[in-house]
């Protein structure tokens, strides 16, 4: 047999070897994450303390906040810490931890957009049966549905990559564990398992986002034959940021599914990073309390009750 050595740990490639770039960017990355951070838990705070948000879809959206906020929590940290400090290594378990949660958030945010999106069929195509079906309870089990499924796809997923030893090569050219990375220094076997995986996630994937489909174009058919002008507004500005919410959560996985894989840290492969990491959880609640009206109210009588 031939001699290889088991890897405990990788080393994450900078894009430049210079100190300076590497500051800069780690506080880049800290302008972004503290905004991501500040906005969405503001989001989460004015939804719980406002009664007038006490509502089916205001409870959604404070759990995409949430979701947000661990998402872009899982990878961020640690590559400021290392961009400041100089640091490119780590742990085979820390790597693991992280893909795991990496995958749970991303899947998790996608299964609440589905719910979101039946949220807002049920409420504009059917308003009569609203009450019926999203019930406290219901929600609760759609919600909790949600985050067991999350879980169960990031295991198989993360079992999968991590099921045997790594022995090619320690280098990611990346500033975290990117599973695209990670595939190409695993072996033969790993990358045949986790591409049968990538393509049965990718049909259930698109079964998904052609019920988003199908909900939105039901929605906007039963928008457009309202015939009050204030009634076709409030539901265009009830859905509509979600709707964008959905197309630019999308784009990121496209950008990150798509993406080529480098065998070599390139500025252009850390702008994609960036875009499917930190720019959904960044701009999330900007849409919100820039295009929901409710959420920008609560969030004036919050300011003003309190400063």
């Amino acid at each position: 047999m031939d001699n290889f050595t088991i890897i405990t740990e990788f080393i994450l490639m900078d894009v430049s070897s210079s100190r300076k770039l590497q500051v800069l960017q780690g506080l880049i990355f800290i302008i972004i994450y503290l905004g991501a951070l500040a906005g969405n838990l503001l989001t989460f705070i004015v939804i719980v303390i406002d009664p007038h948000l006490h509502f089916p879809m205001y409870f959604f959206i404070a759990n995409l906040s949430i979701v947000d906020f661990c998402y872009i929590s899982v990878t961020v940290p640690k590559a400021i810490v290392n961009s400041l400090t100089g640091k490119k290594f780590i742990s085979l378990p820390a790597c693991a931890s992280e893909i795991f949660l990496y995958i749970f958030f991303a899947s998790l945010e996608y299964e609440l957009l589905i719910v979101m999106s039946y949220d807002r069929y049920v409420a504009i195509c059917h308003p009569l049966h609203y009450g019926l079906v999203f019930t406290p309870h219901m929600c609760l089990q759609a919600t909790g549905g949600s985050w067991a499924c999350a879980l169960i796809y990031s295991a198989i997923h993360t079992g999968t990559i991590f099921q045997l030893p790594f022995t090619k090569s320690n280098v990611i050219y990346q500033y975290f564990c990117d599973i695209s990375q990670l595939l190409r220094i695993s072996s033969s076997y790993v990358q045949f398992s986790e591409y049968i995986l990538i393509v049965i996630s990718s049909v259930m994937i698109l079964i998904c986002f052609i019920f988003l489909f199908t909900s939105y174009v039901n929605i906007f058919l039963a928008v457009f034959r309202m015939r009050s002008e204030e009634a076709r507004s409030k539901a265009l500005f009830t859905c509509t940021p979600q709707l964008v919410i959905l197309i630019l959560f999308v784009i990121s996985v496209i950008a990150a599914v798509f993406s080529p894989i480098s065998n070599k840290a390139s500025l252009k492969g850390l702008l994609i990073a960036m875009f499917y990491n930190m720019v959904p959880p960044f701009t999330n609640p900007i849409i919100f309390s820039l295009r929901n009206k409710e959420i920008n109210t609560a969030l004036r009588r919050m300011f003003n009750r309190h400063f």
